[in-house]
């Protein structure tokens, strides 16, 4: 008795582009889940700085596929932290290096803006900041949009499969 297949290159070819395919399915569910917990973190953050940089990554390795939602490096993502986190309480005074020399009322008065004013006045050699009480947005949007990212990360995975994604088709990317 002698068997004939006949295409075996082609399932070959299948076998060995399905691992690739796999990756690139849950690519696109993990930025899918990662999009529901971003758009929440957005509507959780109390600054505009904050919620335009919120932004979903997705990093790839050999065998992990990992979805971060992150701030922009910047002033938003310093906000974010300080909101996040809080801060104490602490001492603020100008940089020696940044001031050339000149005494904290003397930068204060040649600066045109960016300059520690408080109440109008300029500040002495220090000040003290009591600190800002946390406002966290990050983790409670994770806390509470987990349910919902997952089950938008399966609906993009069932899609895909629908759509013949894992089997050859094509695969569609999530905006």
């Amino acid at each position: 008795m002698t068997i004939t297949v006949r295409g075996l290159d082609d399932v070959h070819r299948y076998i060995q582009n399905a691992p690739e395919r796999i990756k690139r399915v849950l690519q696109g569910a993990g930025r899918a889940g990662g999009k529901v917990v971003a758009e929440e973190a957005k509507d959780r953050a109390w600054s505009e700085d904050i919620r335009k940089d919120v932004i979903v990554k997705v990093e790839v390795t050999d065998d992990r596929i990992r979805v971060v939602v992150d701030v922009k490096p910047g002033w938003g993502r310093s906000l974010a932290i300080w909101a996040e986190y809080g801060t104490v309480g602490h001492y603020i005074s100008v940089d020696r290096e940044q001031s050339g020399g000149r005494t904290t009322r003397r930068v204060n008065k040649l600066a045109k803006g960016g300059v520690l004013v408080i109440n109008g006045k300029p500040v002495g050699k220090t000040v003290w900041h009591k600190g800002a009480r946390q406002e966290p947005f990050m983790r409670p949007a994770l806390d509470l949009r987990r349910a919902d990212a997952i089950r938008a990360a399966q609906a993009y995975i069932d899609q895909q499969v629908r759509n013949g994604a894992i089997a050859g088709g094509p695969i569609d990317e999530v905006d």
